[in-house]
């Protein structure tokens, strides 16, 4: 990004991102891309360790790396924070999917955005320039909601501010197959693909 967001809009996402963190807990939360200050919005963090990744090295910045290919291994992050990340990416779908790789089950993902039709939507499509610098979509937050619900992701707040802009936290839910126990008795005894009747189901 190559200018910092509008105060009014950042002053409102770091208090609100305060309260969505606040019930984060684990190892290690990691932010994706750059808004404001790189550390600015991990004051309510309440993980051992935050990390930040950009493209571009500025004080603050852990890893730089190319978005979305990220250097950390699957499955061992217990949150990842994209604040607005995936409006300047040209395949914001893909982020997503990385995003899901690096996230352990049951880690949370948040997701700040900037609503298509609002006023801040105007303005980015009335500007000469992409607005802010570096922008390439403003993605609804139903579809984005669909990308993460074919992932298997759970919604568990929506919070809207400024009639403009949103934060998603949603849950990435892992199920198993629960065996189901059968009593000897019971069992019918398999060969090939003949199940036999046992006495109890024998007319």
């Amino acid at each position: 990004m190559l200018t910092p967001p509008p105060a009014v809009l950042l002053e409102a996402e770091t208090a609100l991102l305060a309260e969505t963190l606040d019930d984060v807990f684990g190892w290690e939360l990691l932010q994706v891309g750059l808004w404001g200050s790189p550390r600015g919005l991990l004051n309510g963090s309440r993980t051992r360790q935050q990390t930040v990744i950009a493209e571009r090295h500025v004080d603050g910045v852990d890893l730089v790396a190319r978005l979305p290919q990220l250097p950390i291994a699957s499955g061992t992050v217990d949150a990842v924070l994209l604040p607005h990340t995936l409006e300047f990416l040209p395949d914001p779908k893909a982020m997503i999917r990385e995003a899901d790789r690096v996230l352990a089950g049951e880690g949370q993902l948040i997701v700040a955005g900037l609503r298509p039709i609002s006023l801040w939507g105007l303005r980015a499509r009335l500007s000469r320039g992409a607005f802010p610098p570096g922008l390439r979509n403003l993605l609804a937050e139903r579809r984005v909601c669909d990308w993460l619900a074919l992932l298997g992701y759970e919604i568990i707040a929506s919070r809207h501010y400024l009639h403009s802009a949103y934060i998603l936290k949603a849950r990435k839910r892992v199920y198993t197959m629960t065996p189901i126990k059968i009593r000897p008795r019971e069992r019918a005894a398999v060969i090939g693909s003949l199940v036999k009747p046992t006495s109890r189901t024998r007319s």
